[in-house]
């Protein structure tokens, strides 16, 4: 999960960037789908945390 979770930023911070040079709508729906992959990401690194801890008890 926790390579699942990076792979997600990376792709995040990319789709960003290309979403800054796309316009009009095109470049807003790139920029909320690299919104939607970093908060996923996120995610899962919270999750990935969460279960290393709940395993560790």
């Amino acid at each position: 999960m926790k390579v699942l979770g990076i792979i997600l930023i990376i792709l995040a911070v990319a789709g960003g960037i290309m979403a800054s040079l796309m316009f009009g709508d095109i470049g807003i729906t790139t920029f909320i789908g690299s919104l939607t992959s970093l908060l996923a990401g996120l995610g899962l690194l919270k999750a990935n945390k969460e279960i290393k801890a709940l395993k560790s008890k």
